[in-house]
């Protein structure tokens, strides 16, 4: 039997997050008797995922942190590394913040095929969000392809001009479906488990960073507490901005009612319990929690800020945050009288090309010949 054919994902960390989360499902899903994952990571930290990583036959290599002033000691330790292994089909670039920098040198050293892979529709405040767009800006033409999750998140990494060229792919944030089918045993015991039985769970998943939005996510929530008291909201994630929501939530005196959790390796058990799941960001690439929560049945009421392409079911209704907080929570309300059975959604999902299994075979094939990427040219 030949060896697999080795593709490096570049990342921030091995942490579990969104992007990571994407990367790892397709991972598992993956032939890895034909193609393997190994992971190059800005950190020296252990990251959450590094023994699944490990166990499945990864490898994890580390550069030190990008910070503008390092310039030269980043690109020195992006050449010795790619100087020392030239072993790989691919490399992709999940981190596009730099992506300008370290896919030329991989190219430089004889790595076969680079790929861009836009995933985020913005960036962060401040200095460190003005060098991300100025590194950014250059990048479509230092790679070969240039991958994107959603329409948004292409225009702001490629521009619409590549777009309209037909030189961006969307890869589809597919999800193990299977994974987040609804089960009834297990909402019982998780709604058990959390103390809320009786409760209308309000839940969200996702990053402490300014771009989910929490401040806001709270105010709603305050609303919804004013129509509903059994309301209580459950949040998932973790984040530098964690310790901010906790003050907010203790002065507005919704303790009792709001449950700080962090990541989980398990959160589609916590999906099961949830009535409704809010999602007021400020920008996303395409959000797999949304499709995550679809996946399990859930109504959704998302930001129109998030791309539309996220909805892959009929559970997802849009609406502005420029409207006061009040109107989200009487949007939660009018949707949760609605009677709802929480189906198996994995065919209507599987139909949109968001289900694992089905990219990893397709995935597979791109790796293993460097032509013909899967996805949809964007348009």
């Amino acid at each position: 039997m030949t060896d697999p054919v080795r593709v490096l994902n570049v990342l921030g960390t091995t942490n579990l997050g969104g992007a990571e989360s994407r990367i790892m499902e397709l991972y598992q899903a993956i032939d890895r008797n034909k193609v393997q994952f190994d992971f190059l990571v800005h950190t020296d930290k252990i990251g959450q995922y590094n023994a699944e990583i490990q166990q499945l036959g990864g490898r994890i290599y580390h550069v030190p942190r990008f910070r503008v002033f390092n310039i030269l000691s980043y690109r020195k330790a992006l050449h010795r590394f790619f100087g020392e292994h030239r072993e790989f089909v691919a490399v992709q670039g999940h981190m596009t913040s730099t992506a300008a920098i370290y896919l030329p040198i991989a190219k430089k050293a004889g790595i076969p095929v680079t790929i861009a892979h836009a995933r985020s529709a913005g960036v962060d405040k401040g200095l460190k969000g003005l060098a991300t767009k100025i590194l950014r800006g250059r990048l479509k033409y230092k790679t070969d392809y240039c991958f994107t999750c959603s329409t948004e998140a292409a225009e702001a990494v490629y521009g619409k001009n590549w777009i309209e060229a037909g030189k961006v792919w969307t890869i589809p944030n597919a999800i193990d479906t299977q994974r987040f089918v609804f089960n009834d045993k297990v909402r019982q015991q998780m709604r058990k488990e959390l103390g809320l039985d009786e409760k209308f769970v309000v839940g969200h998943v996702g990053r402490f960073g300014f771009m989910k939005n929490h401040q806001y996510l709270i105010d709603i929530f305050a609303q919804l507490c004013k129509i509903r008291d059994d309301a209580a909201l459950v949040l998932i994630g973790d984040g530098k901005l964690k310790s901010e929501i906790q003050d907010k939530v203790n002065r507005l005196g919704l303790a009792d009612k709001v449950q700080f959790l962090s990541n989980r390796f398990d959160v589609e058990r916590y999906y099961q319990a949830f009535d409704y799941f809010v999602f007021p960001s400020l920008f996303e690439g395409l959000p797999g929690s949304v499709a995550e929560a679809q996946a399990s049945g859930l109504r959704c009421l998302v930001s129109d800020k998030v791309t539309k392409e996220v909805a892959l079911t009929d559970l997802v209704t849009y609406k502005s945050i420029e409207e006061p907080a009040a109107s989200w929570a009487s949007e939660v309300m009018r949707n949760s009288k609605k009677a709802l059975v929480r189906e198996d959604m994995r065919a209507v999902i599987a139909e949109k090309d968001f289900d694992v299994q089905k990219l990893a075979r397709k995935m597979e094939t791109f790796y293993i010949s460097g032509k013909n990427p899967p996805g949809v040219v964007t348009r």
